[in-house]
């Protein structure tokens, strides 16, 4: 079983530069992934998405790629050619019709803006596709073991609600035979009858049923969520419809025999339910 929460970061050195892969995974209904990826890393993207989607069910993925360099970067001057030619032949056409004097010379044509760029050279993306992927392999394995550690807590201690739920369920067995012997000793008949009275009038309600069968649902749903936490597979959203299942038992117990030592256990077990589903929104 594992969190949905972790962090995982690697980097690995090329070029004179070095590359930093980090993610980070939140709680989410569903698989939500956000990456930040330099240019000159796009061309393998999508292979990065599809590693994640088969590794990671659901959750918020949040992936970071940073390439920062060790030493300064090569750069480029770059003159804009045809710029220059505009301005000469301009600058040609005014001396002409209006019969200037002088030259057009270098010191002109550096002066003129937009004719000379400088530029950092990009990095070859394609040649350092091995050193981000593995550099991705590495935070993606820490990552998986940070899941890993912190889903063992969780386990734990939904196993301990698990636990109290069982003991309320053998109570709540108990409460009901006891209810079911009352019912006995208020059998139709004179007495029977005259005992209903009396529990009526002191505002005592009357059980609406057996309980049996909701009590064994009970305790099987109890049972199951314990053999679900042993599952190497994503099981978040099982244990979440299995505590529907656990509430809608205890709820059916409490209306069919609504007395107060039956509704106090009740309510406990809804306690221990709610514990139980506030981790499983941590769970993959």
């Amino acid at each position: 079983m594992k969190s949905m929460t972790g962090y995982g970061e690697a980097s690995q050195n090329v070029r004179g530069s070095r590359v930093t892969v980090q993610i980070r995974t939140l709680n989410h209904r569903h698989l939500d992934l956000q990456l930040r990826v330099p240019r000159e890393y796009l061309a393998f993207e999508e292979e990065i998405r599809k590693t994640l989607r088969e590794r990671i069910s659901r959750g918020r993925v949040d992936l970071f790629i940073n390439r920062s360099a060790a030493k300064p970067q090569p750069r480029k001057l770059e003159v804009d050619e045809a710029l220059v030619g505009q301005y000469i032949a301009g600058v040609m056409q005014l001396k002409k019709k209006y019969r200037l004097a002088g030259e057009v010379g270098v010191s002109l044509l550096s002066n003129i803006p937009d004719v000379f760029h400088v530029r950092d050279l990009e990095a070859d993306g394609t040649g350092e596709r091995k050193a981000v992927l593995k550099a991705f392999s590495s935070a993606l394995k820490k990552l998986e073991r940070s899941r890993q550690r912190e889903g063992l807590h969780l386990r734990a201690d939904v196993e301990l609600q698990l636990k109290h739920l069982k003991r309320i369920a053998a109570a709540l067995e108990q409460a009901a035979a006891e209810s079911a012997s009352r019912q006995q000793r208020t059998a139709p008949g004179e007495e029977g009858a005259r005992a209903e009275r009396e529990e009526i009038d002191a505002g005592v309600p009357l059980p609406k049923g057996d309980v049996n069968e909701e009590i064994v649902r009970l305790k099987t749903h109890v049972a199951a969520l314990t053999q679900v936490l042993r599952e190497r597979e994503p099981v978040g959203k099982k244990i979440d419809f299995m505590l529907q299942e656990v509430n809608r038992e205890l709820n059916t117990i409490s209306s069919k025999v609504p007395y107060v030592a039956v509704v106090q256990l009740v309510l406990q077990g809804k306690e221990r339910a709610e514990k139980i589903r506030e981790q499983a929104q941590n769970i993959e």
